[in-house]
C-alpha cells in the first residue's frame, strides 16, 4: 500500500509500505480521507511519538470502508462505511482499527469529509461533557474556535444549550465562529481576552474552559474561571510550563483537568466513542453539527497540508485523499 513516512531530515514522501493486517478485534478499512491534525505535525518533528505497538505511520482519524474482518469482531461487516479514531497509521490507503474506534458515517455526510470527524468530535466531547461537566444553561470558553477541535465544542456547547465565548485570530475569523454558533467570538490579535471575558460576562467569570494554550495562558485562564469553574487544558501550545496561583484556585473553588486521548488504554478509547456514537452523533443528522472542511487535498500533498495548518490560517479541518 502506499502511505506517507517521514524521511531522516523531517520530510514527507509518499512511498510504498507493506499493508497494514487486520488483527484480533480489529478492522481493516480501505481509507477515503485522513483527517490532518496539529498531533501529526509534533510527530513529525519528533516530540509526539505513537503510544507502544500503534503504527508509526501519521494520522490519528479516518474514513473509509471495511475490507476485512480480524478474528472475534462483532458488529462491523465488509462494506460498511464508517469514520475512525486511530493511534495512528491514518496516512495510507489501508489502515487496520480497533472495532470499538468505529462510528458509522451520518447520512447527513460524504464518506470523504466524514474524515476530518472523530478526532475532533472525540476530543471536544470527551472533554468538554466528560471531564469539563458542561451543562445546558452554563458558559464555556473555547480556546481556539477556527481549528478542527475548536469548530467542533463550539457546535457541541451551542447544541446543549451552553453559552459560547470562543477565541480567534483577526475579525474575518471571529466572525465565522459565529457563524458556527458562538455567542462571544473575541479577537485575540486586537482585544485583550480577559478584559472581554469579564465584560461578556458581567465580572462572573465562564464555567468551562476548553484549553490548547498550556502554560502560556495558565494565568489568565485561572483569572477567567467562575466560583467552581473547570479549566480542561488539552494542548500546550504556549509552553508545557507555567506558574499557577493556588490561591486563587482554592479561593474560587476551581479544578484543573489536563488529558490526551491518543495513548489511552483502547477499553477507555471505546468509552469515548460509545458516548460519543449515542449522544453526539445523532447530532449531525439532526442539523446540529457539521463538519468544517478547509481543504481536500491528495494524500501526497501532506506536506503541503501541515505547512498550511502551521501557517495559522486554516479555519476547521483539512483531510487527506489516498
Amino acid at each position: 500500500m502506499r502511505a506517507i513516512t517521514v524521511t531522516s531530515n523531517n520530510s514527507l514522501e509518499l512511498t510504498e509500505v507493506p499493508d497494514a493486517q487486520a488483527g484480533p478485534g480489529e478492522v481493516l478499512v480501505e481509507v477515503a480521507a485522513a483527517g490532518v491534525n496539529r498531533a501529526d505535525i509534533l510527530q513529525r518533528a519528533g516530540h509526539y511519538p505513537p503510544p507502544p505497538g500503534a503504527s508509526d505511520i501519521m494520522g490519528l482519524e479516518v474514513s473509509g470502508t471495511v475490507v476485512a474482518l480480524g478474528e472475534g469482531v462483532d458488529g462491523s461487516q465488509v462494506g460498511d462505511e464508517v469514520a475512525a479514531l486511530l493511534a495512528g497509521g491514518g496516512y495510507a490507503e489501508l489502515v487496520a482499527v480497533p472495532a470499538g474506534q468505529l462510528l458509522p458515517v451520518p447520512q447527513s455526510v460524504s464518506l470523504v469529509d466524514a474524515g476530518g470527524l472523530p478526532e475532533a468530535v472525540c476530543t471536544a466531547w470527551d472533554n468538554l461533557m466528560r471531564a469539563g461537566r458542561l451543562t445546558s444553561g452554563e458558559t464555556v470558553l473555547v480556546h481556539g474556535g477556527s481549528g478542527g477541535v475548536g469548530s467542533a465544542a463550539i457546535q457541541l456547547a451551542t447544541a446543549v444549550g451552553a453559552r459560547v465565548l470562543t477565541t480567534a485570530g483577526g475579525p474575518e475569523r471571529a466572525a465565522r465562529c459565529r457563524e458556527l454558533g458562538a455567542d462571544v467570538a473575541i479577537d485575540y490579535k486586537g482585544q485583550d481576552v480577559v478584559a472581554a471575558v469579564k465584560e461578556a460576562t458581567g465580572g462572573r467569570g465562564v464555567d468551562v474552559i476548553l484549553d490548547v494554550l498550556g502554560a502560556g495562558g495558565l494565568g489568565d485562564n485561572v483569572r477567567m474561571l467562575a466560583t467552581a469553574g473547570r479549566l480542561v487544558v488539552i494542548g500546550t501550545q504556549k509552553g508545557r510550563k507555567g506558574e499557577l496561583d493556588l490561591g486563587m484556585l482554592l479561593t474560587k473553588r476551581a479544578s484543573i483537568h489536563a488529558a490526551t486521548l491518543r495513548a489511552r488504554p483502547l477499553v477507555q478509547k471505546a468509552a469515548v466513542v460509545e458516548d460519543v456514537r449515542e449522544r453526539a452523533w445523532p447530532m449531525l443528522d439532526g442539523g446540529l453539527l457539521r463538519p468544517v472542511i478547509a481543504e481536500r487535498l491528495p494524500l501526497a500533498e501532506a506536506a503541503r497540508a501541515h505547512e498550511l495548518l502551521d501557517s495559522g490560517t486554516v479555519f476547521g479541518k483539512i483531510v487527506l485523499l489516498p
